[in-house]
């Protein structure tokens, strides 16, 4: 039976009031250990460390030795992968492919990318006159902002973990980490990589629990966090804005999606299916990127809607180490429970089943998973349920268009803005659309395509403000001004 403690000042520590709950393995619902909630206590102890770590030996590193310690952290998750890569499976129950192709590599990634950032990018400097005749020079210095509360989702823990603390200590901050309830595993490990490498106690902070009443509400109002960067639904996002309100602190939020993929008849038709079947169906559908609505023009429709079917019914699904598994269960019995029931809330609204609509007939020893089958609809108006709302699931409605114009006003009409993609050969019209298209990132004939240096967030509902690259600085730093006359 496993422990996941919380991490704080660089040790493992219980809650003091001894409450505990479940880390359950969503392939077959048993349990895999029990995690150690904080309470206010805790919260209060991880964001002190982490203050105290700001005025100590880590606020006194120079950039270049900050970097070399994010070297390490990188390169003991890489010694460490196969320990990462377990802990991420046994939490998730993703597929042995996924997790060891996207999920431990991209831990890893996230630290080296902006240890080039930091190192390589400059602040603007100006000389004018002064009225008086002489010269001032005017330059900009980026600071850490402080303690950063990093609250994280449980659809690819460590990949979007260390999207944040990447950064934020690249920038010489340091972070609470609350972890998502459901996958606890690889932000605590992560505090033996820290410890291994030397890293400075207090850095690095890791509070286990859920959001009100609970570890996240403490640590998302708690005065001493000086900045707060959330993945995860609206609803959450909402609240933790909410908070930073009291102390007028600021907030990075990636949130809900109801992603639209455009197919034009020009398309190259492999390359859409092929694209389509990840972002439709790849980790269960559980990816704030993925495709949810999918249009398609007239032409092709029903070629596309037969290919595609026939994909979601070869995704087998089973167990992540197993070499034919195309797709793992949903993270638990709630989110099983949700999805299938906006299932049947798309069947009562009169869609068309291609496909699937329930649980897939698992061997005795896996149903107490929290399977779901890979699912396409057609036929419902642009008003039903499962073509408004996030489901977050291995599902899709597939709708026909006919003009540019008219598909553009179908996937702006939705009150999110994260993803699109769109499939055509015509570049000047792939071009026009994704001026036009409101959301945060567009593919063309491509999805889940990252360079990590370019800007990552959403637009309207779907999150404020942008991480990536550069602009992970803006948010992770103060900037300041000096200004020299002489």
């Amino acid at each position: 039976m496993k422990e996941f403690l919380n991490f704080i000042n660089g040790e493992y520590v219980r809650g003091t009031s001894g409450k505990t709950f479940d880390d359950i393995n969503p392939v077959d619902g048993s349990l895999i250990g029990r995690i150690h909630e904080a309470g206010q206590e805790e919260v209060n102890a991880a964001v002190a460390a982490a203050q105290a770590a700001l005025k100590g030996d880590w606020g006194r590193l120079a950039v270049v030795e900050r970097c070399k310690l994010l070297d390490a952290v990188a390169g003991e998750i890489n010694r460490r992968f196969d320990d990462f890569l377990q802990a991420e499976i046994a939490d998730t129950g993703k597929p042995h492919h996924l997790a060891s192709h996207v999920d431990i590599p991209r831990g890893a990634a996230n630290f080296q990318i902006f240890i080039d950032t930091i190192k390589s990018t400059a602040t603007e400097s100006f000389n004018m006159r002064t009225p008086d005749g002489k010269t001032a020079l005017s330059y900009g210095v980026r600071v850490p902002r402080g303690v950063i509360a990093v609250v994280c989702p449980w659809n690819l823990p460590l990949l979007l973990m260390t999207w944040k603390v990447g950064p934020a200590l690249a920038c010489g901050n340091t972070v609470v980490v609350k972890p998502s309830e459901e996958t606890p595993a690889t932000a605590t490990l992560l505090g033996e990589v820290m410890n291994a490498v030397g890293m400075p106690k207090g850095v690095y902070n890791v509070v286990h629990g859920f959001g009100p009443g609970s570890a996240g509400e403490f640590l998302t109002r708690h005065p001493g966090v000086s900045g707060i960067t959330f993945t995860g639904e609206t609803r959450t996002g909402s609240a933790i804005m909410k908070a930073a309100a009291d102390g007028v602190r600021p907030v990075s939020l990636e949130m809900g999606g109801k992603n639209a993929a455009v197919v034009f008849a020009d398309c190259d038709f492999q390359v859409a299916v092929d694209t389509l079947t990840r972002s439709c169906f790849e980790n269960a559908g559980q990816v704030c990127l993925g495709t949810e609505r999918v249009y398609v023009e007239r032409p092709i429709f029903a070629k596309l809607v037969a290919a595609l079917k026939e994909r979601a019914e070869a995704m087998k699904p089973g167990l992540p180490f197993d070499k034919d598994t195309k797709i793992g269960p949903l993270i638990s019995k709630k989110h099983q429970a949700k999805v299938l029931g906006l299932y049947q809330t798309a069947k009562d609204e009169g869609a068309t089943i291609v496909t699937g609509g329930g649980i897939p007939d698992m061997p005795e020893a896996l149903r107490g998973g929290s399977w779901v089958q890979p699912t396409i609809w057609t036929g419902l108006p642009e008003t039903a349920t499962v073509v408004t709302e996030e489901i977050f699931g291995p599902c899709c409605h597939i709708s026909p268009f006919d003009t540019e114009e008219e598909v553009l006003g179908k996937v702006n009409a939705n009150r999110y803005g994260l993803a699109t993609a769109v499939f055509t050969q015509d570049i000047a019209r792939a071009n026009r659309l994704a001026h036009q298209i409101e959301v945060g990132l567009c593919w063309i004939n491509a999805w889940f395509l990252r360079d990590l240096r370019t800007p990552f967030g959403g637009s309207k509902q779907s999150g404020i403000g942008r991480e990536g690259g550069v602009h992970s600085l803006e948010f992770y730093t103060e900037l300041r001004n000096v200004m020299v006359k002489f």
